[in-house]
């Protein structure tokens, strides 16, 4: 008898939550549909603020991508002295390769070294008449180096002076390190790489702010219209989660809705700025990536108007309705 009474007591529950649920949803729908100017004004509103935080997201991608060429650009150069053997080379640069500093290492033969310089003064026949009156290869091999941050160079630069660059015999096979050199242009680019990194991320909290402020007064301002409704359903005994569960339905289909607006703005836009940032940014066509990350911008943009729209709705109710 009791475990029947417990079973009916929780299908009961079970029928009122469905029906809170189902009533929630109708009632959302219906005020949606119903205050269609003011959903409008919210929808508009929250479509600037979402298409704000997809372009702040291709903005990021754009400039990360900058920023990685600008750190494949940057790397040293270490020179080995002519008579240094190429197994002595080899094992440094294994050696190197294990550092977690080090991205990669290219190692670059006496012989491609000539080729290379050939190569880059191939219109200078004065250098090329007196580099075979020599008679014989002058350049040493060299390992490019390119590290994982350009932070990371220095202390590359002093593994290389250390005993772990000596050959087996404790002998010095390095002629030169081209960080000394350099190392006022990497220090300044690593000073801008990170503060470009920091005002981007300072930028992109301040905007966020800035649209989730603009949301949630915007919503704040279709709740009020139905302050009547709240003050009838807080006399006839409605609680707090009655209440609020369609107002905050609302504020998904707001954040929905533009989520949706955002995308459908964004396709023609990106088309339009493709062979743009290609152009300026090099390896990096901003439509191309939107199509190739379209289910993670999608869930992006349309997660966050959601989200979005349901906490602006939810404190909008709460504190200033004073539900």
């Amino acid at each position: 008898m009791m475990t029947r009474q417990v079973s009916t007591f929780f299908k009961l529950k079970k029928f009122i939550m469905w029906t809170d649920i189902k009533r929630i949803i109708k009632s959302g729908f219906v005020n949606f549909w119903r205050n269609s100017f003011v959903s409008l004004a919210s929808i508009l509103v929250m479509t600037v603020t979402l298409f704000v935080l997809g372009s702040l997201l291709f903005v990021g991608v754009m400039l990360e991508s900058s920023l990685a060429q600008i750190k494949d650009k940057v790397d040293i150069n270490v020179y080995f002295v002519t008579e240094a053997p190429e197994e002595e080379i080899l094992t440094l640069k294994t050696s190197l390769e294990t550092l977690p500093e080090v991205r990669s290492v290219e190692y670059v033969s006496r012989t491609d070294a000539l080729e290379r310089f050939k190569t880059r003064h191939e219109n200078d026949q004065l250098t090329l008449q007196a580099l075979e009156e020599l008679g014989e290869n002058p350049l040493g091999a060299n390992l490019n180096i390119k590290a994982v941050e350009t932070s990371q160079y220095k202390g590359i630069a002093a593994f290389l002076q250390s005993d772990s660059a000596l050959a087996q015999d404790k002998t010095n096979i390095i002629d030169k390190v081209n960080y000394f050199q350099n190392k006022a242009a990497i220090d300044n680019l690593t000073k801008i790489i990170e503060s470009s990194e920091t005002f981007g991320f300072l930028v992109t909290i301040i905007l966020v702010i800035a649209t989730v402020i603009i949301t949630f007064n915007t919503v704040r301002l279709a709740i009020y219209t139905s302050k009547d409704e709240i003050a009838v359903m807080q006399l006839v005994g409605a609680n707090n989660s009655y209440i609020r569960g369609p107002f905050v339905f609302e504020g998904i289909l707001y954040g929905a809705a533009a989520g949706f607006l955002t995308l459908i703005f964004l396709y023609p836009l990106t088309i339009w700025l493709g062979p743009v940032t290609e152009r300026f940014f090099g390896n990096i066509n901003i439509f191309t990536y939107f199509v190739g990350n379209f289910g993670r911008i999608f869930v992006i943009i349309v997660g966050s108007g959601i989200i979005l729209g349901a906490i602006s709705s939810f404190l909008a109710v709460r504190k200033y309705l004073k539900v």
